[in-house]
């Protein structure tokens, strides 16, 4: 690794060493980390406008061309006929649906701009929409990749071990998505082992794919057990989530249309997230990326409320750029903020809910990832997002889920949730008592105000190392890998499995088991 973000780099292997031989009896205890309860960051800061009004409206007028004139592929019949009997345009024998700007506009204005995902420990509830966050753990990482054992393909051991450090951090508020694909589950049956994990080895709120209609239809069942709801309350109270991407550039297919008709008739919440990547699928300009971006969420968000009218979605905005000299995705590029503030520009228009990603695409814990991952954290915020993917672990483009990587990005979302924090300015922090008592050329270690707020005056990070010099060196000088990779295994110590009423462990227990006995969902292998 080269270009570290510490003092050091991992060449220096003998201080590195010394430095994990002295941490080695450390035990997980609470002051290793320091986190407050589980609640949802507020944005406190008005969310940032990287284009004018006008610009907006012309990113928009474009958008609503795209539909009405170039038209947007339907690969699915049911869809289809639904979006003519509202009135859209398609072509008989052909896939392409055209819809004119009135349609689209009626239809999403019937989506709600604010509501509650319920989890399965109601503690756990999650607002979307208004000044509420919510962070995910990453998602879908074909990989899995730690110092000791290097990248492998994800299994269920790591898989598993993903979801209980996503537990264990109060910052981590959702699971939207497999963190690791654990790919030594055969693929028939695979949804319903990891599904059943997330719920009991999690209570949050957690996701199902859309790859085919029994995967869905499968997930919503253990979502509706989880949380203990006969069928006509399931279809009333969202509690999971799913994310529909298109097919950029103007395609819906099959499984993402069968995910969203399902989800929107059981009422359930779909994130609807193109991937446009600025020189690749979608127009080399960030406008023409947005337009395109826009084009399609809209689509598939108007789509859901043909559906069912009033289904939560979330506005989804994944734009990005790619090396032009390569071809490969890039993020944390200053293309990529500058697309994640004119998303959340976007969904406030529709008055809808944003999704927005912390990514990168460094290959290693380094300099490289924690800039990447901090820059598309911050474009995420300051443009007004409500649910943050991939917020913890993210590394290689997606490619891999890195156990180092979650522990920084927790040190990074617990700062970022530190700094959402509203300041006190009352009476008693304005200190002037305190300052009275010390007066000219004194200090405040000693009085009565800072012994009685010392413990959690500030925020205590979890990965940065705050010791001088000397006292560091003394203690083999440990760079935040060698931290990291130590604090991941000593989270996985400290996680207790959330409690499960044993019906409902039962229940899913005996749906499992039947659902494998009929071979689960269809595969071609």
């Amino acid at each position: 690794m080269t270009g570290d973000i510490e003092t050091g780099s991992l060449s220096e292997k003998a201080p590195a060493r010394r430095g994990r031989r002295r941490r080695g009896g450390e035990k997980a205890t609470p002051e290793l980390f320091p986190q407050k309860p589980f609640k949802q960051p507020r944005h406190v800061f008005k969310p940032l406008e990287a284009v004018s009004a006008d610009e907006l409206e012309a990113i928009h007028d474009a958008s609503m061309r795209v539909l009405e004139e170039i038209g947007i592929d339907f690969l699915h019949e049911e869809a289809k006929e639904l979006l003519k009997a509202a009135g859209a345009v398609v072509t008989p024998g052909e896939d392409r649906v055209r819809m004119d700007r009135a349609m689209v506009e009626e239809l999403v204005a019937k989506a709600p701009g604010e509501f509650t995902i319920r989890a399965r420990n109601r503690a756990h509830d999650l607002q979307i929409g208004g000044d509420a966050i919510a962070f995910s753990c990453v998602a879908s990482a074909p990989n899995a990749v730690d110092r000791d054992d290097g990248r492998r393909p994800g299994n269920q051991e790591d898989y598993r071990n993903f979801l209980k450090l996503s537990q264990f951090f109060n910052i981590i508020h959702c699971i939207m998505g497999y963190p690791v694909e654990p790919v030594d589950i055969h693929a028939s049956i695979r949804h319903l082992d990891c599904i059943a994990d997330m719920v009991r080895l999690t209570d949050k709120v957690f996701h199902i794919y859309s790859l085919g209609r029994e995967r869905n239809l499968d997930g919503l069942e253990i979502a509706r057990i989880a949380n203990g709801l006969s069928p006509e309350e399931f279809v009333k109270t969202p509690c999971v989530a799913t994310v529909i991407n298109t097919s950029s550039p103007l395609r819906l297919d099959t499984p993402m249309l069968q995910g969203l008709i399902e989800m929107a008739k059981a009422g359930q919440v779909s994130v609807v997230t193109p991937f446009t990547l600025a020189g690749a699928m979608a127009p080399v300009t960030i406008a023409g990326a947005l337009t395109l971006q826009n084009a399609e969420a809209l689509a598939g968000i108007a789509f859901a409320q043909i559906v069912r009218p009033g289904v939560p979605v979330v506005y989804g905005g994944f734009t990005s750029n790619v090396d032009m000299k390569s071809g490969a995705p890039a993020f944390g590029t200053p293309e990529y903020m500058k697309a994640a503030i004119v998303g959340g520009q976007l969904a406030r228009r529709y008055g809808l809910p944003y999704r927005s990603s912390g990514v990168c695409a460094a290959n290693t814990v380094d300099y490289q990832a924690a800039l990447e991952t901090t820059l598309s954290e911050w474009g995420a915020i300051t443009g007004g997002g409500h649910i943050i993917k991939h917020a913890a672990g993210w590394l290689e483009g997606g490619l891999s889920a890195g156990f180092e990587k979650f522990i920084t990005d927790i040190d990074l979302l617990q700062k970022i949730a530190e700094y959402l924090t509203p300041l006190d300015v009352s009476e008693e922090a304005l200190a002037l008592e305190a300052i009275k008592d010390v007066g000219p050329a004194g200090h405040f270690f000693g009085t009565e105000h800072t012994q009685a707020r010392y413990k959690d005056a500030f925020y205590a990070p979890i990965v940065s190392d705050w010791r001088n010099y000397e006292t560091w060196a003394e203690a083999g000088s440990p760079i935040a890998y060698d931290k990291a990779n130590m604090l991941y295994k000593k989270a996985l110590e400290a996680y207790e499995p959330p409690a499960l009423d044993p019906a409902i462990d039962d229940e899913l227990t005996a749906f499992v088991e039947r659902r494998k006995a009929e071979g689960g969902a269809p595969t071609d292998f």
